[in-house]
């Protein structure tokens, strides 16, 4: 059904949002030089075993399972997919809203790049980013009060 892919997506959006803060530019430098391990597999409570976290599952349907986990390195939503066409869909609408995905086969991990980051040491899988809506630019997309207005919806 396409209304509840829809708002599958709209609810994993507005959690993006609140975890990542919107994101912010890190530094990518060392992290990226260490040793990645092969790209895990598995059900949602699988790969957070292997973080070492016990989901809060939020969303439980045969399309999409998510859930958010918290570590001592902060929260992150973890969501695994029946298909692969299916994981591709939400990723591309997701990444509108920017922030980081740790992308692996049929799963997504999303947090702020330093999350990202920490998890891609565990699980493997690759990085993918979301687009900057903090251009600067045209529309005020870098204003505090226009920041506000995306997390309250």
């Amino acid at each position: 059904m396409r209304l509840t892919r829809e708002k599958l997506l709209a609810g994993a959006a507005v959690a993006l949002l609140a975890l990542t803060g919107c994101g912010g530019s890190g530094d990518k430098g060392a992290a990226d030089q260490e040793t990645v391990p092969a790209t895990a597999t598995g059900s949602l409570e699988d790969l957070a075993a292997e973080v070492k976290c016990k989901p809060d599952i939020q969303t439980d349907a045969d399309e999409i399972r998510q859930g958010v986990c918290k570590i001592s390195d902060g929260k992150f939503i973890l969501a695994t997919f029946a298909t692969d066409r299916g994981q591709r869909e939400w990723l591309n609408g997701a990444k509108d809203y920017g922030g980081s995905y740790l992308v692996g086969a049929k799963w997504v991990a999303v947090g702020d790049q330093k999350m990202v980051t920490t998890l891609r040491g565990q699980l493997g899988g690759t990085v993918e980013e979301g687009a900057s809506h903090h251009s600067g630019g045209s529309g005020g997309g870098g204003t505090e009060t226009a920041h506000s207005g995306h997390a309250g919806g």
